[in-house]
């Protein structure tokens, strides 16, 4: 609009000023103004392309802010994962000290059972929701006495005796989180997390647990519920017998 004012000014300024513009015929005056309007609506039409491409370089701007704003997102994610990567592999790095001092105090002769797995053997695995909420953990860290079944995810006692048991659990927020330690069908301890707004969630737990020769002891997953595991080893279950009674 400012450009069109600009222009119809510097006609009138030249229609007033121009030499010998009062001898001019009619249709001499005529033409002349057929090319000052030619050339306004030339300018009107660049000032069109020039507001165009203004337009265009605008959507740009949004698209490439939004792509950033994502980008820092996603970066704060990963940093997120992790720490929480870091310290489960810390839990777990302590639980594996402990079966070792456990082995080297044990007795000569005495039984020596322990175990620890993660739920993937390898790549990634979503487990749940799903009608079997049973867990079984195919990445087996160590299985000393046979006590674990890597097929069912069942841990059967060999022997009577204190147990320590110990699992941790990871998932996303569009699922419940956590899992129920059972022993032979009965509920013992667990882990729980409501769907929220944050990305991911992980907790853990432990327990003693007396039992005897052949009581059975697995996870399972809540009701709606879904955990996520990969070679990082989020998703575990260990084990070990504290002594014989």
């Amino acid at each position: 609009m400012e450009l069109k004012v600009v222009c119809l000014l510097t006609l009138l300024g030249v229609l007033f000023v121009e030499p010998g513009f009062g001898q001019r015929g009619d249709i001499e005056m005529i033409e002349w103004l057929k090319d000052k309007v030619e050339f306004i609506k030339t300018l009107e039409e660049k000032l069109k392309e020039v507001e165009g491409r203004q337009n265009g370089f605008d959507a740009l701007e949004t698209k490439l802010n939004a792509t950033v704003d994502e980008v820092t997102r996603q970066k704060a994610e990963m940093d997120k994962l992790k720490k929480e990567n870091e310290g489960l592999r810390t839990r777990l790095n302590a639980t594996e000290e402990e079966v070792d001092k456990l082995k080297q105090n044990s007795a000569k002769g005495g039984p020596q059972i322990a175990f620890s797995a993660s739920l993937a053997n390898f790549g990634e695995i979503y487990k749940g929701p799903c009608t079997d909420k049973a867990l079984i953990f195919k990445r087996v860290f160590s299985n000393t006495g046979n006590g674990y079944d890597p097929n069912t995810g069942i841990f059967t006692a060999p022997v009577n005796g204190l147990y320590f048991l110990s699992f941790s659990t990871y998932g996303y927020n569009t699922h419940v989180m956590g899992a129920i330690l059972m022993k032979n069908g009965v509920s013992q301890i667990s882990t729980y997390d409501d769907p929220s707004t944050d990305g991911s969630d992980s907790s853990s737990n432990a327990v003693v647990l007396q039992l005897d020769g052949g009581d059975k002891v697995y996870m399972e997953l809540w009701d709606d519920g879904r955990v996520f595991d990969n070679m990082n080893g989020h998703t575990t279950f260990s084990g070990f017998l504290v002594f014989p009674v």
